[in-house]
């Protein structure tokens, strides 16, 4: 979907297909029948737009065949989907029975990383329609946080200007550019603003910047308005940005929502968790449906790598104060009481992008990925099931961003 903001730009909306387990073209073409044509009718739009996971072989197969991207794009083109942006986070087996720490490998010390994304931004090269100025790639935050050392920091430093050389290269060859974001995320080299500003400082911000999941920005308890105000002043770019909300829990320590906590513990994905380290005052953090996205700013937090050890075991995290998980939930239906999302903090981060006098981001990717894990009674019942609940997401997601001032492109 397109809309106009009012200074011009057009704002690319669309959702993300690592929802869906396919990793070689036939599964991708397919997967466009069996679920995006579905998600854009039930939308009504002429046009849908797709952040396209592409797992590595079939980027590296792409990328050496033009003709074969050249044909993936008439398959779009034919079904009303194009793709303006990239999700080239997960390298490979993101539905695999067990991914959890495996999805940040390989990490961006490695050159196989590195030819990956360079490889994503020549497909994306072709699959751009042609009337859109530039194209962008999600990819994730260097990499875990352990082990993190110079000889690690100076590896993917050499990457990184390799990246940025490889993007320029592309960019004078096709004449539009395609940009990498670097998506900060709880656990990982880069997680909060100030680790954003120390690990990512001097990104050129013509081609690389900052892919703002809102799920992770959440789930660190920062504030979304003073993130922004910083990656401004250190010249970071919002390259991207990835429309999610996480897990919340107001009141960790009572037994019915520690119950409800433990119903979205699951083997497959990393359920990161985060308490403030002291219970927050009034109005610090807000119980959804507040409207308020303020948050606990740059205020430490006790932490957990998933929820199943945030609830139990030798680093179980108290409770005395709400809990954030990593665990995207669907935009519009928050989860069953005693629990919460962070919708709030989502339409916060939309407004203070895009409810100004300029946009500040033109793509936006719905990106919950978890549908097939969440608690088997909120779990869709089948492919019709899985396509209105992305296209419910998708109107959400729409419904915000017009409620801005936003216009539909040719309304």
């Amino acid at each position: 979907m397109r809309l106009l903001h009012r200074d011009g730009t057009t704002v690319h909306l669309g959702y993300c297909t690592n929802v869906h387990p396919a990793e070689d073209l036939a599964g991708i073409v397919g997967q466009l029948d069996r679920y995006a044509v579905p998600v854009r009718e039930r939308l009504g739009a002429d046009r849908l737009g797709l952040g396209l996971w592409l797992a590595h072989d079939v980027a590296r197969e792409l990328a050496a065949d033009r003709a074969a991207s050249t044909a993936l794009r008439a398959e779009l083109d034919a079904r009303g989907l194009e793709v303006v942006t990239l999700n080239g986070f997960p390298y490979r087996g993101f539905h695999d029975p067990v991914v959890k720490g495996a999805v940040y490998h390989p990490d961006w010390t490695t050159r196989d990383r590195l030819g990956y994304t360079l490889d994503l931004a020549d497909v994306l090269g072709v699959l751009l329609p042609d009337d859109v100025p530039h194209g962008s790639i999600s990819t994730l935050p260097l990499a875990w946080r352990e082990p993190w050392d110079g000889p690690r920091r100076a590896a993917a430093g050499e990457r990184i200007r390799a990246l940025e050389a490889g993007l320029a290269a592309r960019a004078a060859r096709d004449g539009r550019p395609v940009r990498v974001g670097f998506e900060p995320e709880p656990g990982c080299a880069v997680e909060t603003v100030a680790q954003v500003e120390r690990e990512l400082a001097g990104l050129g911000p013509d081609l690389l910047g900052l892919c703002l999941d809102v799920c992770h920005l959440a789930v660190t308890f920062e504030d979304p308005a003073r993130v922004l105000a910083r990656l401004a002043a250190a010249g970071l770019a919002v390259v991207k940005v990835q429309a999610s909300c996480a897990l919340q829990a107001d009141d960790p320590a009572d037994p019915a929502v520690r119950e409800a906590l433990a119903g979205f513990v699951e083997p497959r994905f990393l359920h990161q968790t985060r308490e403030p380290a002291a219970p927050p005052g009034p109005g610090t953090v807000p119980a959804a449906g507040t409207g308020s996205a303020s948050a606990a700013g740059t205020a430490a937090v006790l932490a957990a790598d998933d929820l199943g050890d945030a609830l139990a075991g030798p680093h179980a995290l108290p409770g005395a104060a709400p809990w954030r998980v990593h665990f995207h939930v669907p935009l519009h239906a928050p989860p069953q009481p005693p629990l919460t999302g962070t919708s709030a903090v989502l339409e916060d981060t939309l407004a203070l992008l895009l409810g100004g006098p300029a946009a500040l981001a033109d793509h936006i990717e719905v990106e919950t990925y978890t549908w097939s894990v969440l608690p088997p009674a909120q779990r869709p019942a089948g492919d019709a099931a899985l396509a209105a609940g992305i296209a419910a997401e998708v109107a959400w997601a729409a419904g915000k961003l017009t409620g801005l001032g936003l216009k539909e492109a040719g309304a």
